[in-house]
């Protein structure tokens, strides 16, 4: 998704029209999803207003990783997005007042060092407006991330991803008439399969939440991998030391946060709340 949606940028798409067609576009794989594996009643919320502070938070990390993935190299962005699982550890002791033990700042502080090396203040080509949106953009994702666990408790899958999409359309929407523009086939063609990417990628992202977090991490940094291979294969970019570096801190740290956190709640035993 990431990869198409950059392309399409590169053909005069701005972010609020990225998340608009990528919203319009996901809606047809979930609407697949619900009719081969629901039924329609599925997608009726049980907690509307969970979902609207969902959205919200949702919309607003998307429209700023869109941003970033227009400034940044495929890789770089890819990675900085990365730090969520950081931020959503600074979140849970600064909102939650939850406990975090020595072992947790640390991973915080060598995925900040990742960030560091990453952007290289000073000595980097990479645009500072582009990085600080990155990890805006993260910090949003960290919400989204947590709001999903807790989501799940009373909500399926397809609901959650269908009224996330249908947020997108209608923000989306709203914006078109000061953000729209025309543009051609190979744009339009770009965004249609980033949006269905994007749908698929979500449901089975949103569907992976359900095993502990220990479990799924270390397969979800294989984007960072993933976006280095589709830099270097559509944008010719080729990822520096530093980016290689950085990326690897920032995965290290957050699975090892993750790590942590399975075994705390195993040790809190099964009535502990998840926290990511």
């Amino acid at each position: 998704m990431g990869a198409l949606l950059k392309l399409a940028s590169m053909e005069g798409l701005n972010a609020p029209e990225l998340v608009f067609y990528r919203s319009l576009f996901s809606l047809p794989v979930v609407l697949f999803w619900v009719l081969k594996r629901e039924s329609l009643g599925s997608l009726k919320p049980n907690r509307p207003l969970a979902h609207v502070w969902r959205s919200c938070l949702g919309l607003l990390s998307m429209g700023l990783t869109f941003q970033a993935l227009i400034l940044l190299p495929l890789a770089d962005a890819t990675a900085i997005n990365f730090t969520a699982p950081i931020f959503a550890t600074i979140l849970s002791f600064l909102i939650l007042r939850e406990d975090v033990g020595l072992h947790r700042w640390g991973a915080v502080v060598l995925g900040f060092i990742g960030v560091l090396i990453v952007a290289r203040p000073g000595g980097s080509s990479l645009p500072i407006l582009g990085i600080a949106i990155a990890l805006v953009g993260a910090v949003g994702q960290a919400g989204v991330t947590t709001t999903l666990r807790h989501l799940q408790r009373s909500e399926n899958v397809a609901a959650i991803v269908f009224w996330f999409a249908i947020a997108g359309i209608v923000v989306g929407g709203l914006l078109m008439p000061f953000f729209g523009r025309l543009h051609g086939f190979t744009a339009l063609a770009q965004v249609v399969a980033g949006g269905l990417a994007g749908g698929i990628g979500q449901l089975l992202m949103t569907s992976s939440l359900r095993a502990p977090v220990s479990v799924v991490s270390p397969f979800d940094y294989l984007q960072i991998v993933a976006a280095t291979i589709y830099g270097w294969l559509l944008f010719s970019d080729v990822p520096s030391l530093h980016t290689i570096l950085g990326a690897a801190l920032i995965a290290g740290s957050g699975i090892y946060t993750a790590l942590r956190e399975h075994r705390r709640r195993l040790r809190e035993g099964p009535t502990a709340v998840p926290a990511v």
